[in-house]
């Protein structure tokens, strides 16, 4: 036990004791416990645990949204924050924010998404290096950053530098990209969205910059379209692309067909699932905040999931209000939304988020002071300390907030309606409708009693598409803003809900629900007594099928007298599925057609934008994206993404078992062995021994790999800093091939390991020979993993070695790939994909690395 001077902090928690407290609070189901165990107990950085359950955090937010609630009118307690929040029953904090508030142990921003830019549209390298560390910057604060590409010239324009002319877009992706990919977040990467204006001269290359495997990984990219392109397309006219991309005087202009490009689009994106689209003369027309674009509110990019259009060095939180527990006798008869219970707490979550704000900007003027107190040259710190000036100055200023919702899937089966249809529709757009009125409504009212926020002009918003929807539909609203102002200049939201989701035990935001019934398998022992064989596999093990049901189909079934605890025939859960309202309503069973019209309908509901996927099923055609990507602009829609079963390695895909969906596809490497190859260096231990690898790369991937004993008077001797250098084919004095290890040392010399093949043992040198002819001609790397995993030798020491390999190999592996034929430790599970070089259990979300 550890004791602080905070009495809320006076006690620890193993990691088992907040998981199995958890479970029960979980009520069995683990996966939700570990992810809140492993993402939201409060924990220090030696990783010891301060909550047991999320009845502690919940407790730790109320407590700190209560202390900012004092400093104004009519405050709401602890006890009354409290009541809103726990059990993840109505009010939901979102990610950082559930993370942060409250935390002494990190010194990170509460807020969960923001967008950078550059002063002036500046393309100097000095502007472009400033983003990148800009962007490392807020990554390192737990932020996902999203920054815009329109201004760096094209590919080929004039440059007074030594390469005389611009490389374009494409290079500057990748550098961004490898840097987010290098920002660690308490166990996840950072995220980062790239954008670039379809009018743009290298637009295409942008467009197919994620075409090549193993190509800017670390980003999701979206094209900003106008509607000039979009009525280029419709009538296969031509379309102009300038640089600079507003300028009525380019300095550089072509015409191209938007049809072809428009095609190219689609193709990608039925291909890839990237890149998105954003609708860009819709987001800035219907924007309210860029009513004050000339005070520097001028929207340019958005953040990773698209959901929040920002402008450079805003910043934006995110809460989820869980739409199912609004619904009174669900899944019965009497079945029935609760509209004044939800009014109350719409009200409630604008107030909260408003706090939210207040302890983001004492975080902000936290990471500030430890920027100044750090011993480093003032010239070091200095963009950090302005990017944070930017930001707190943004924060405050607009008081921006991001209100969204949860379990929309849930809520419409608990009411009897089923996803996609006119009925389920119209009550959707009738509940953010809802949200927004109320929202807004509070925003008012609060700035009544805490003041609006610092540029308020009614006058700017006048014409304002959303403002005037507002006015339509309540003109006291509309009047009372006037009268008042409003304390944020913009407020709602629908993003992503994945680990709030798990948590809340609902379907994702907006979404329908994924599947409500499947199937899972379990090893056992035929001889144990009371097991049951389903399936035998090709290599004679036993297995045990199992149903897993969706949290909310359970509730169902219990509500119409069916036994979730049962085991059904795959007919009579097919059977039982057809009598409930999640039938005909998964996300590939939805009319997609009505999905991008529901997101229309409610977009004209939601200031900012919804982050919302399109599930298709693996067969559609291009032409179909095609159409559903115009349907989507017509709509009204801001963005728009698809996503094609199986089209992206690393994505969910259906459960089907009639077939395999190919993950990885063989890479081309060149015919011979150049030279020389840029290589890592992974260390790793096997039995108390140190072992090192080097592995060499064409593009980023593996094309060949050495490794052996390091740190010993028969091994390898390398600094402990050197993680990279090159792998250089020479020739020794008798004409001998030979693989020589080059790095520069710390005052940038070159040091040089002669004749790597002479100094590993040979044997293991061997093994390395074979493993690296199977890289070269392109097997796919978690292929080759397995492989190496079912090899056995006769050594233990080369089985040790060759796990060694394998765990050096793993760290390239694409995140996402399923880990076939292996079982999770934990759970038994064989559900296990690759995740940072790690396998990742998606049942029991445990995570073994090596």
């Amino acid at each position: 036990m550890q004791t602080t001077s905070n009495p809320a902090l006076s006690k620890t928690y193993t990691q088992e004791e907040a998981f199995e407290a958890s479970l029960s609070y979980f009520d069995g189901d683990d996966l939700a416990a570990r992810v809140w165990v492993n993402k939201y107990a409060l924990k220090d950085s030696e990783g010891l645990l301060y909550e047991r359950t999320p009845d502690d955090m919940h407790r730790r937010i109320a407590r700190e949204i209560a202390r900012i609630e004092a400093k104004y009118p009519n405050p709401m307690s602890e006890d009354e924050v409290f009541g809103l929040i726990k059990n993840f029953r109505y009010i939901v904090p979102q990610g950082s924010p559930m993370a942060g508030i409250g935390n002494p142990f990190q010194i990170a921003s509460l807020s969960n998404c923001f967008v950078i830019g550059t002063e002036g549209n500046s393309d100097s390298y000095g502007a472009i290096m400033k983003v990148d560390q800009e962007q490392v910057q807020l990554m390192k604060r737990r932020g996902g950053v999203g920054h815009d590409l329109s201004h760096i010239r094209p590919k080929g324009s004039p440059v007074k530098n030594s390469a005389l002319t611009s490389t374009g877009l494409v290079p500057f992706m990748e550098r961004y990209s490898n840097s987010t990919r290098e920002v660690a977040q308490d166990g996840r990467r950072g995220a980062l969205m790239l954008s670039v204006s379809i009018n743009h001269p290298d637009a295409e290359d942008f467009i197919d910059a994620k075409m090549e495997q193993g190509k800017v990984t670390g980003a999701n990219v979206s094209v900003r379209i106008d509607d000039a392109f979009m009525k280029a397309v419709e009538s296969d006219a031509a379309y102009t692309q300038k640089f600079p991309i507003h300028s009525d005087t380019p300095k550089f202009s072509k015409e191209i067909s938007a049809s072809q490009l428009w095609n190219k689009i689609v193709h990608n994106a039925w291909k890839s699932a990237e890149p998105g689209i954003l609708f860009w003369d819709t987001i800035i027309r219907e924007s309210v905040p860029d009513c004050y674009a000339d005070l520097g509110y001028r929207t340019v990019s958005t953040n990773p999931c698209g959901e929040i259009p920002l402008c450079p060095y805003d910043s934006c939180r995110l809460l989820a209000i869980n739409l199912l527990s609004y619904v009174e006798a669900p899944f019965t008869e009497k079945a029935a939304f609760n509209f004044p219970l939800f009014k109350e707490h719409v009200a409630a979550a604008q107030s909260i988020m408003d706090d939210i704000i207040d302890l983001e900007l004492e975080k902000v003027d936290t990471i500030l002071k430890k920027i100044e107190d750090d011993p480093e040259m003032e010239e070091t710190k200095r963009v950090e300390h302005k990017l944070w000036k930017n930001i707190q100055k943004k924060a405050r200023e607009g008081r921006r907030t991001g209100i969204g919702i949860t379990a929309e899937g849930d809520m419409l089966a608990a009411l009897g309606l089923r996803y996609g249809s006119e009925k389920a529709n119209a009550f959707s757009v009738e509940v953010h409708k809802t949200i927004a009125l109320e929202a807004y409504r509070a925003s008012v009212h609060t700035a009544r009693d805490r003041g609006p926020f610092e540029l308020f002009d009614a006058e700017r918003e006048k014409e304002n598409p959303f403002i005037l929807r507002l006015k339509e539909a309540d003109e006291q609203l509309y009047y009372e803003m006037l009268e008042y102002g409003r304390r944020n200049i913009a407020l709602l939201t629908i993003a992503p809900t994945g680990t709030t989701s798990l948590m809340t035990q609902t379907t994702s935001g907006i979404e329908p629900v994924f599947l409500p019934v499947y199937k899972r398998r379990r090893k056992v022992n035929p001889n144990d007594k009371g097991v049951r064989v389903d399936f035998v596999d090709e290599v004679g093990d036993s297995w045990e099928e199992y149903l897993v049901f969706h949290h909310q189909f359970k509730v169902w079934m219990t509500a119409n007298g069916y036994d979730a605890h049962k085991n059904y025939s795959q007919e009579e859960i097919n059977a039982i599925v057809e009598k409930s309202p999640y039938y005909k309503a998964t996300s590939n069973d939805v009319d997609w057609l009505s999905k991008v019209r529901l997101q229309g309908a409610v977009q004209k509901w939601v200031d900012h934008s919804i982050s919302v996927t399109i599930n298709l099923p693996n067969d559609v055609s291009e032409q179909l994206v095609g159409e559903l990507y115009l349907e989507a602009w017509k709509a009204g829609c801001k963005g728009v993404t698809v996503y094609r079963d199986g089209s992206r390695s690393g994505v969910l895909i259906s459960n089907d078992e009639e077939k395999e969906e190919e993950v990885s596809k063989l890479t081309s490497f060149p015919a011979k062995r150049p030279q020389v190859l840029e290589a890592d260096v992974v260390r790793f231990q096997n039995n108390k021994e140190k072992w090192i690898a080097f592995v060499g790369l064409i593009d980023g991937k593996p094309y060949e790999i050495f490794t052996g004993l390091a740190d010993d008077e028969d091994g390898i001797l390398i600094p402990r800093w050197v993680n990279e250098g090159l792998i250089i084919k020479n020739r020794d004095e008798n004409g001998i091939s030979r693989y020589d290890f080059q790095y520069k040392n710390a005052r940038g010399y070159k040091t040089t390991i002669e004749g790597l093949s002479h100094k590993f043992d040979p044997e293991y040198w061997n093994y390395a020979k074979l493993i690296s002819s199977t890289l070269r001609h392109g097997m796919p790397i978690e292929k080759i993993v397995d492989l190496i995993g079912s090899l056995h030798l006769d050594s233990e020491q080369i089985n040790t070695w060759k796990n060694g390999v394998a765990r050096a190999l793993k760290r390239y592996v694409a995140d996402g790939v399923a880990a076939k034929g292996q079982k999770c430790s934990n759970c038994k599970s064989t559900n296990l994909i690759y995740q940072e070089g790690c396998l990742t259990c998606t049942d029991c979300g445990s995570s073994k690395c090596g």
